[in-house]
């Protein structure tokens, strides 16, 4: 198994883990979104801890960096909180797959902040996109629209959050900034669960504790799986989790997509394969 495999099986693995956070999430009923993303972060933070201990990392990384630490980890928090809210009130894999423009928005923001060349193949990939997320969010006056657009406010966030990563780069290893994230977020967040927390029956917990675990694994395998191949070969198996949680829409909540939704999700993957392809090295023919 070459390294390329590795760093697909590792995607695929993330994708499930995310998908299912998700679906805990949702599955979790009728709680605070501040709930919800506490638990999730909290749990994630317990994840992430021994790694960071083990491997003797800096928990809250070096001071240089706290001011990247905090916008990093506030724009994080802000995508997981309006995620967390449109799992809630959109249909699942609609959801999902509106928070998947974050790397999109991603292109766009590096190209506003960090001066970074915006290629044409990629304005396209952008546009095409944009053009198919309108097909999910189906604009009109109504809360469904609503809600789709706070789901793209979430992915544009995680989009800020994951612009400040590329500046920090290799300034803080991934435990660090994972641990950092999840502490500040949890700490964010205790008041606010204090405050407007609602008792919760056994399975209720234990669904939060769960999305919590299935968030770190996501986190770690999308690290692990670029850790054994680059991004531009391999970056398309994350949008495994829009297959995840179409079967998962289906079987648990009885939602099924509609057909503009279907379209939606057949644009946007075609956007991001066609960026894909883009991006890979070309093959050198072995003579």
């Amino acid at each position: 198994m070459n390294n390329t495999v590795k760093g697909i099986i590792a995607l695929l693995i993330s994708s499930l883990g995310f998908s299912l956070m998700a679906l805990f999430v949702k599955y979790s009923g009728d709680l605070p979104t501040a709930q919800k993303a506490f638990f999730r972060n909290f749990v994630a933070m317990l994840v992430a801890l021994p790694f960071a201990l083990y491997y003797k990392e800096r928990l809250f990384g070096h001071g240089r960096n706290q001011g990247l630490l905090l916008l990093r980890s506030s724009f994080g928090l802000l995508g997981v909180l309006l995620n967390f809210f449109a799992i809630d009130k959109m249909v699942l894999s609609d959801a999902d797959i509106l928070n998947k423009l974050s790397p999109f928005f991603t292109i766009i923001l590096c190209a506003i902040f960090l001066k970074e060349y915006i290629r044409r193949y990629q304005m396209t990939s952008i546009i095409i996109a944009f053009a198919g997320a309108v097909f999910i969010i189906k604009p009109s006056l109504s809360s469904e629209t609503v809600y789709a657009l706070i789901a793209v406010l979430g992915a544009l966030s995680a989009a800020g959050a994951y612009t400040v990563l590329r500046v920090l780069g290799s300034r803080e290893k991934f435990y660090t900034v994972v641990f950092y994230f999840s502490f500040f977020s949890s700490v964010a967040l205790l008041p606010f669960f204090i405050w407007n927390f609602e008792p919760m029956t056994t399975v209720q917990f234990w669904l939060l504790v769960s999305a919590g675990i299935f968030a770190a694994l996501g986190q770690f395998g999308l690290t692990i799986a670029y850790s054994y191949a680059p991004a531009r070969e391999i970056s398309i198996f994350f949008y495994s989790t829009i297959l995840y949680t179409a079967i998962f829409s289906i079987i648990f909540f009885k939602e099924v997509p509609d057909m503009l939704s279907i379209v939606g999700y057949i644009i946007i993957f075609g956007a991001s394969y066609y960026m894909f392809m883009k991006n890979r090295p070309p093959k050198h023919s072995k003579i």
